[in-house]
């Protein structure tokens, strides 16, 4: 048998949740980086287009501006292609499983990343 306190008045529901500190700033956007700022001028200058007005004071508005504007990645023949780390990560892993990569793995990026977590040692 264990003896619980009784604490009347400390957690009645009436009294709610307070914060500990009433000077945190979780409402204010943080401001955007100088080089934000730099790279969105770039961007803008190149598109002819000026910067909304008071955009730059939060950071979050800056990066989805900049990812509206900015160019595409440009599309090579060998996009598809598994990176060298991976094809590294997976030569590795048929070593330990003596087994070799399959051919067409070598060909696409996606096959290679499934038969990375296919095979992978758990």
């Amino acid at each position: 048998m264990s003896f619980q306190p009784q604490f009347p008045g400390i957690f009645t529901p009436a009294q709610g949740a307070t914060p500990v500190q009433h000077d945190l700033p979780l409402t204010q956007p943080l401001a955007a980086t100088e080089k934000q700022i730099a790279y969105a001028r770039i961007l803008a200058a190149k598109s002819h287009t000026a910067l909304p007005q008071g955009i730059t004071q939060d950071r979050s508005k800056l990066s989805a501006w900049i990812e509206a504007h900015k160019a595409p990645a440009p599309k090579g023949k060998f996009d598809n292609y598994p990176s060298s780390k991976q094809v590294a990560f997976a030569e590795r892993i048929a070593r330990l499983k003596r087994r070799d990569v399959p051919r067409e793995c070598f060909h696409d990026k996606t096959l290679m990343s499934r038969w990375i977590d296919g095979n992978k040692p758990r």
